[in-house]
């Protein structure tokens, strides 16, 4: 294993952890890697959170692969152990009745509960105990645990294999949010406290695993029933507390496709300015998970209603009537893409709103990785080069089709397509060029700057257009040989000099 190789599992793992999303701040997190020896391939990562740092011995790995010896902790961190939902519940479960052996009260909390009784399989599973933080560490085992949000009572435990983690939080009470996003500190309380200090009711149930059944302090089933979103009390004082709940309730109630209650969606409007407290990574990610789910129109929709949109995306908010035309034209692409990734969905929504520039300013605005921002600003810049293709010449759309983002592209024209501003043939012809073998989309080239060195062609500015003009000539299938390719060349210069 090359040196090489074990800066690649570094930057892959520094990026990982980056993204993780309980590494929220650049200040909670830093990271250094030292390759060990590089003969074995092994190297020293420095992991810090919150203060703490912890080192990790890391077996690299060929570019572009995770690595292949990485400590369970460290999989946890990066998001890297593949998840057996059977299994992770199982544990959940196991996690509940070992804090309750211990004398503790324990249940599940939150999302998995919501999940779970909305006939859902959870992405997660989270645990409120009556227990303490370190009750908890001493009870799994500081090798089975991280204490990553042991300040706010938080204690993530580590499963078997296939299990994930399961974060424990004792009950507590939370003091100011004097940054509008976390408290001071918190003191530990009761699980009616607990309940109450969460933002909406939906999330704010418990359930007992044991006995199956649901523990409701706020009225989260009846809303679950009503298919409502609603702050917990008084939804001014909830989102006073944490802006990011502000989008949070937006992103909920479009997934769900439940309604937002009336006083709840007042207070969103009154406040959607104060969203922008909110960090820009935290900003994208909910912006993300909204736009590549089915629903992401109505979340769209959701977002303008609620003034949301005109503080994190003013873009796209329409002040005239073809304003408004241009954008219901983007949200009926975007309603018709399939599966999309988060820069696709994005430039989607954007395409017919803004151009190239801006939607690239947008995306370092929210702090999307440079390859995002890279691929939503070229879609938005050529989502019509592939318009009326098979009436063109091959060299002036070929660039596209061995371009990275060719496949993107591909599904922005057949959603677009599907909106009635492309002619679906259009999207079949495409679909076939695609699918040609790659030699035929980027044939090698017939010649190069020292062949026309060696054809006495003396060096200057002249060389770049002589090859342009010959490639053209090689894609347009007019020549398909060196010795053509010359002949060409002879006759650009005869050309040139007789009309010199």
């Amino acid at each position: 294993m090359a040196l090489g190789a074990n800066f690649n599992t570094y930057l892959t793992l520094r990026m990982k952890l980056r993204s993780h999303a309980k590494c929220e701040t650049p200040s909670s997190l830093a990271l250094a890697a030292a390759p060990r020896d590089a003969r074995s391939a092994t190297m020293r990562l420095l992991l810090r959170i919150n203060g703490g740092w912890t080192t990790f011995a890391v077996r690299g790995s060929t570019p572009g692969c995770p690595p292949l010896d990485c400590p369970p902790r460290l999989r946890y961190l990066c998001g890297m152990a593949p998840i057996d939902p059977n299994s992770q519940r199982e544990f959940a479960l196991q996690v509940v009745q070992r804090l309750r052996d211990a004398g503790h009260e324990a249940w599940w909390a939150g999302g998995c509960v919501r999940d779970h009784l909305l006939g859902l399989v959870p992405k997660d599973y989270d645990v409120a105990t009556s227990a303490r933080p370190d009750e908890i560490r001493t009870l799994f085992g500081k090798r089975r645990t991280i204490a990553i949000g042991a300040a706010f009572g938080v204690i993530t435990v580590l499963g078997p294999p296939g299990a994930g983690q399961i974060e424990v939080a004792t009950f507590r009470r939370d003091a100011a949010y004097l940054d509008g996003r976390h408290p001071e500190h918190v003191t530990f309380s009761s699980a009616q406290e607990d309940a109450s200090r969460r933002d909406f009711t939906i999330n704010g149930l418990f359930f007992d695993p044991v006995a199956t059944r649901v523990i409701d302090y706020v009225g989260g089933q009846q809303d679950l029933q009503r298919r409502l979103v609603r702050a917990i009390g008084d939804p001014f004082e909830r989102f006073k507390e944490d802006k990011l709940r502000l989008l949070r309730a937006v992103r909920f109630a479009a997934t769900f496709d439940f309604a937002l209650d009336p006083q709840t969606a007042s207070a969103i409007r009154v406040m959607a300015a104060e969203v922008l407290v909110v960090s820009p990574e935290r900003i994208a990610g909910e912006m993300r998970r909204m736009l590549v789910h089915r629903r992401r129109v109505r979340a769209v929709r959701l977002l303008l209603e609620t003034g949301l949109a005109a503080a994190i995306l003013p873009e796209v908010v329409p002040h005239s009537d073809d304003e408004r035309t241009r954008l219901e034209h983007c949200l009926a692409v975007l309603e018709n893409l399939l599966e999309p990734g988060f820069p696709l969905a994005l430039a989607a929504l954007l395409h017919r709103r803004v151009g190239s520039a801006q939607a690239e300013e947008i995306a370092r605005r929210w702090r999307l990785s440079n390859k995002e921002i890279s691929r939503v600003a070229w879609l938005v810049e050529h989502y019509a080069e592939l318009d009326h293709a098979r009436l063109r010449p091959w060299s002036e759309i070929q660039a596209c089709f061995v371009a990275d983002g060719i496949d993107d592209l591909l599904a922005l024209l057949d959603a677009r397509a599907h909106a009635g501003a492309v002619d679906p043939e259009e999207v079949a012809w495409c679909r076939r060029q695609r699918a040609r073998p790659e030699q035929e989309l980027d044939p090698s080239p017939l010649i190069n700057g020292d062949d026309l060195q060696n054809h006495g062609v003396p060096r200057g500015p002249v060389y770049r257009k002589l090859l342009q003009r010959v490639r053209v000539a090689q894609l347009d299938r007019i020549i398909d040989s060196r010795e053509a390719a010359l002949a060409l060349v002879d006759r650009i210069l005869s050309e040139e000099t007789s009309h010199g």
